[in-house]
């Protein structure tokens, strides 16, 4: 098998598990109470699941992300950091490891994101405010976008 070959076919291993990782993230994010936005997130570490998270509150809080009128409660905490601080709770670690999410992060939640030592995200959906993926390749992480699962 030629070099060019063997490097296509690795391309298509690797879009066909980001894939399936996206909507293994999809499907978590189903577990959020969030009415107006549920965000699901996969770490993904040596083709091993090393956390899970979707966005809601806090531990011990009420499962209610919004209020009265509609609008997110400030301590709700996004998918992504609610996996990251799984990891943290472990014996794992972040270093190296691929972020799925379904929608890309805010610029809060990038900076955790290169803290954990993250070098690759892959996102479905945009967040409106594309400053968190400006900052992320700007520190070095490749980030992916695939909307079409």
């Amino acid at each position: 098998m030629k070099l060019q070959e063997k490097i296509s076919d690795n391309k298509k291993k690797q879009e066909r598990f980001d894939k399936a990782y996206l909507r293994m993230a999809s499907e978590w994010a189903k577990l959020s109470h969030c009415e107006r936005k549920q965000v699901g997130a996969i770490i993904v570490k040596g083709r091993m699941i090393i956390s899970d998270g979707f966005n809601g509150t806090p531990t011990g809080f009420e499962n209610c992300c919004e209020n009265e009128a509609g609008e997110t409660q400030w301590y709700v905490l996004h998918a992504e950091a609610n996996a990251i601080l799984k990891v943290a709770n472990s014996t794992n670690s972040c270093e190296g490891a691929t972020l799925y999410l379904t929608l890309s992060p805010c610029k809060e939640c990038s900076k955790l994101v290169h803290q954990a030592g993250i070098k690759r995200l892959v996102y479905k959906q945009g967040y409106k405010d594309n400053s968190g993926l400006q900052f992320l390749e700007k520190a070095g992480v490749e980030v992916v976008q695939i909307e079409n699962l």
